[in-house]
């Protein structure tokens, strides 16, 4: 039996469309691009205007080291005691100014922006040694590292995390990842840099090349936002409208059987 050859190109064209939507819908292909690379680098997280700096200052003697961190004055008994040591206060995060500056204890503005952690933490070893009488251990933690994932996926939402550095696939998968309707070889990256330039960025997660990419790695308060395919709005869009047109179908319906129920 000879087929038609209509019936046979549309075969032809769903199997083509099939293996399409396939390959659109796998992560990190073609990873021989990582393989042949040589080019090598760490990921630091730079600090940046907005960014809550919790710092801690100790020595061997923790009297020396007391006015070197913001606290709120309360014992672990609830008095107030302006001289508690370390062990009773509650530490005070350090918000980094539009400028880029936190202003430390008895040291006053001090620029920041654009370091990373260990290198504040550097920064402020050095700046407090004439202070002390040995090398303070100072220690530097981002209070407030969060960043936002819309669209199609499976639990959008805002996140926080203590982590020093998070990756695309670490935010989708905090989201649930994506759903079988979303589009991965066009992710937006919505994100502002230190002058308050906000941009939009667009990552290809089909491509393991993305692990190159400079916004493999979020930055503080990045949104992520993964768009539908077309095949999803449609559905949504036939589902609206059919629940509407039931709705009216049910109201001539109800209205019809009134009427000639009145005129029997």
């Amino acid at each position: 039996m000879k087929l038609p050859k209509t019936f046979c190109a549309l075969m032809l064209a769903a199997t083509l469309g099939g293996c399409t939507s396939y390959q659109k819908s796998l992560y990190l292909q073609h990873e021989e691009v990582l393989n042949e690379s040589t080019k090598g680098q760490l990921y630091d997280f730079r600090i940046m205007p907005k960014d809550e700096l919790t710092i801690t200052v100790s020595t061997t003697d923790p009297e020396a080291s007391a006015p070197f961190y913001r606290k709120i004055g309360q014992s672990k008994d609830g008095g107030n005691n302006s001289s508690i040591g370390m062990d009773g206060a509650k530490l005070l995060s350090y918000l980094v100014d539009n400028n880029g500056y936190i202003d430390f204890p008895v040291l006053g503005m001090v620029k920041v922006m654009g370091l990373s952690n260990r290198e504040c933490e550097a920064l402020l070893r050095e700046k407090l040694q004439p202070y002390l009488k040995e090398v303070p251990n100072v220690t530097v933690r981002t209070a407030n590292y969060k960043f936002s994932v819309l669209g199609e996926v499976n639990r959008p939402g805002t996140y926080t995390t203590d982590a020093e550095k998070v990756t695309v696939f670490e935010a989708l998968a905090q989201a649930g990842d994506m759903t079988l309707f979303s589009i991965r070889d066009d992710v937006q990256l919505l994100r502002e840099d230190s002058t308050g330039i906000r941009k939009v960025y667009h990552i290809d997660l089909t491509q393991a090349n993305v692990a190159q990419s400079p916004y493999f790695y979020l930055q503080q308060n990045d949104v992520i936002y993964v768009k539908p395919t077309q095949a999803k709005v449609r559905t949504n869009t036939f589902n609206s409208n059919a629940s509407m047109w039931i709705t009216i179908l049910s109201v001539i319906t109800s209205v019809t059987s009134l009427v000639l129920a009145l005129t029997r």
